[in-house]
C-alpha cells in the first residue's frame, strides 16, 4: 500500500472544490432562468400591445394586433399552468408582435 502524497491533495482539492462550485452556480443559473414566472416579459409585453393599441394598432394594423394579443393570451394561459418557459417564449413572441403592429399603425397614421 502506497501513502497518500498530501502535496498532490493540496494542489487537487481546491482545484475540484473551485469547478465543482462553478458547475453549480452555472446549474442554479439556468434552473432559475428556465423556472422561473417571465415577470418582465409578460410586463413588456402587455406595454407593447397597450402601446400599439395606443397608436391605433386595433384599425391600421389589425392582424398583427390580434396576433400579439392571442399570442399574450398563450402565454398567460401557459404561466397558468406553469410553463414557464413556453409562456416566456409567447410574451417574446407577443411584445415582437405589438411592436410591429405599433410601428405599422405608426406608419400608416402619423401623429
Amino acid at each position: 500500500m502506497h501513502p497518500i502524497n498530501l502535496r498532490y491533495l493540496k494542489i487537487c482539492l481546491p482545484a475540484s472544490r473551485s469547478v465543482a462550485q462553478l458547475a453549480v452556480a452555472m446549474l442554479l443559473s439556468l434552473v432559475v432562468a428556465c423556472g422561473s414566472a417571465p415577470v418582465q416579459e409578460m410586463s413588456e409585453a402587455r406595454q407593447a400591445i397597450e402601446a400599439a393599441r395606443v397608436a391605433g394598432a386595433e384599425q391600421h394594423a389589425a392582424t398583427s394586433y390580434a396576433k400579439a394579443r392571442a399570442l399574450l393570451k398563450t402565454a398567460e394561459a401557459m404561466l397558468n399552468e406553469r410553463h414557464f418557459r413556453r409562456a416566456r417564449e409567447n410574451a417574446a413572441m407577443a411584445r415582437d408582435e405589438a411592436i410591429q403592429a405599433r410601428e405599422t399603425a405608426q406608419q400608416v397614421s402619423p401623429e
